[in-house]
């Protein structure tokens, strides 16, 4: 059996209905404000929040798995260069159950699609900073910078949530 990792790093460590091995959700908050989500394993141990804040990002992304059209109201803490903050906000406007090629993005905020890849790929806060929704003209394109194996598996789990494919 395998030890369980610390998860002292992190300001809470969430369960999560994504039925793959990175199933725990890994929080870091700052000054009342989400900086990171990382997808963990099970391995990590379950973290209560410690305030009212994370208590409510919990609460948030809890009603989002049980709808996923809930609408985000959680203070982001984006760490990021400005083109990527860019970004990141054109995507926070792109509605649940639509997808946006990497192109459309790139068209919206005067770039190339192949540097909003970049961008999304760096996505500090996925699932409530969408980068899921962002495609290839063709196919799904990639997620954390793979194509292949279980972060498309991810990828393609939060879209069907979504109703996005």
């Amino acid at each position: 059996m395998r030890a369980k990792l610390k998860s002292s790093h992190f300001d809470a460590v969430i369960d999560s209905p994504i039925p793959i091995q990175r199933n725990r959700l890994g929080l870091r908050l700052h000054n009342n404000r989400l900086r990171e989500l990382v997808f963990l394993t099970p391995f990590h141990q379950l973290q209560a929040p410690q305030d009212v804040f994370g208590e409510n990002v919990v609460l948030q992304l809890n009603q989002y798995f049980a709808d996923a059209t809930h609408q985000f109201s959680i203070n982001l803490d984006l760490q990021g260069t400005d083109f990527q903050k860019r970004v990141w906000h054109a995507l926070i406007a792109c509605p649940c159950g639509m997808t946006s090629s990497y192109g459309d993005v790139a068209d919206i905020i005067s770039s190339a699609p192949r540097a909003v890849g970049g961008a999304c790929r760096h996505n500090p806060i996925p699932i409530i900073v969408p980068c899921h929704r962002v495609v290839a003209k063709q196919g799904l394109g990639g997620y954390a910078g793979q194509t292949t194996g279980v972060n498309m598996v991810l990828k393609k789990w939060l879209l069907s949530h979504e109703s996005a494919i």
